[in-house]
């Protein structure tokens, strides 16, 4: 089978797409290969009325979101096709995570909630293609936190042979993977250690008034001196303290949390800018090592492998280096995909095992009641074209 993945992720920087071809039908005998990917960045105005809607969204703008949204990410679909030079009446189906706008974890009793957008019928009426989506939302019903969801796919695609893995995505919230090796009888293990990039890039986006996004080469913050009280004070967040399973999101790690900050805070010239801005990649780093420290390393860890947008930031990999060392930290160029494309390739992915009629979810990392086939099915083109 031919088909793309979707990812719209919590750094908000654009809709990533992922072309792969996969065979077999069942996990002992998957075999796959990435064939394209490509980024489609969001300009301000759509970032604006994503920020928007996670902020403060009104149903209308919610709903008008959750259309656009899907036309988004159809474009996406059909560009990653385009680049590749493969029409898109070749592709099986499409597996589209959306883009998370809300995500309740479950506390005291109460059940979680998430809500992803982007329109899954307007991607399918688009592209002709039918679409899985929703991926999140049975693991959710099940008890679970729904996230993170692409453990099951690096224990299938990136188990080493003798080594044990631990596979951390930095996008704006981060997530690891405990990938024991293949054939070990070990099951995968994952949480969400945090913040990853939403916190540096809220700080970067204030301080220069929109004009810059992110920092670029993690510069700032190598110009900048970490404030270690203040770093302290954020390391007593009670989600660093909680035991897996655990998820969190732009809700509790995003810009609110640093216009409070600022708030607290007063930066006033261009120095106490560069010093908040280390002190947040700082936390982020820390927060990262000391998941691995608590909940990884004393499994075996004897690699670290860092993707997302965060693995392109020197001063964070230098800072996660430095922190876990003697343990090995790498970027993910060692995986055979590109370090911005491996969501969406877990989307692909995970819109397999739904056609396959596989469970996908970890409930070991999520705590949902058991397995679950994830993912609601949207048919394309009519007639339908069946993979």
């Amino acid at each position: 089978m031919l088909i793309v993945g979707l990812m719209s992720g919590t750094s908000l920087d654009g809709a990533d797409a992922a072309l792969v071809e996969i065979g077999g039908t069942s996990m002992e005998d998957i075999r796959w290969r990435l064939r394209h990917s490509v980024t489609l960045p969001y300009d301000d105005t759509r970032r604006a009325r994503i920020h928007d809607a996670i902020l403060a969204g009104t149903a209308d703008a919610l709903c008008t979101l959750h259309a656009d949204v899907g036309e988004w990410l159809a474009e996406a679909a059909l560009q990653v096709c385009a680049d590749a030079g493969v029409p898109v009446e070749q592709v099986d189906a499409i597996g589209s995570h959306g883009q998370t706008v809300w995500h309740r974890p479950p506390a005291n009793g109460r059940r979680g909630a998430t809500l992803q957008l982007g329109c899954p019928a307007t991607i399918a009426e688009r592209t002709g293609c039918g679409v899985v989506s929703d991926f999140r939302a049975r693991d959710v019903a099940a008890g679970g936190h729904g996230a993170p969801l692409v453990p099951w796919v690096d224990g299938l695609l990136f188990a080493d042979a003798t080594r044990a893995r631990a596979l951390q995505n930095l996008g704006g919230i981060g997530n690891v993977s405990y990938v024991p090796p293949r054939g070990s009888g070990t099951g995968v293990f994952a949480f969400d250690t945090g913040p990853g990039n939403a916190l540096i890039d809220a700080a970067v986006e204030i301080a220069t008034g929109g004009r810059h996004r992110f920092d670029r080469d993690g510069r700032l913050a190598a110009r900048g001196t970490v404030d270690e009280k203040l770093l302290g004070e954020l390391l007593t967040h009670p989600f660093f303290g909680r035991k897996p399973p655990k998820s969190t999101g732009r809700e509790e790690f995003g810009r609110p949390f640093v216009q409070k900050l600022v708030e607290s805070t007063a930066p006033e010239g261009d120095q106490d800018w560069l010093d908040l801005v280390a002190t947040l990649t700082e936390l982020t780093a820390r927060s990262v090592a000391e998941a691995h420290q608590r909940w990884l390393l004393p499994l075996g860890v004897s690699e670290v492998v860092l993707t997302g947008g965060g693995a392109r930031n020197p001063t964070l990999m230098r800072r996660i280096r430095e922190l876990l060392d003697p343990v090995p930290v790498a970027d993910g160029a060692g995986l055979g995909v590109d370090v911005d494309a491996k969501e969406a390739l877990a989307f692909a992915v995970l819109a397999w095992a739904h056609l396959c009629r596989i469970p996908a979810n970890v409930p070991a990392a999520t705590g949902a009641a058991g397995p679950r086939i994830l993912g609601s099915f949207t048919p394309g083109a009519y007639p339908p074209r069946v993979p």
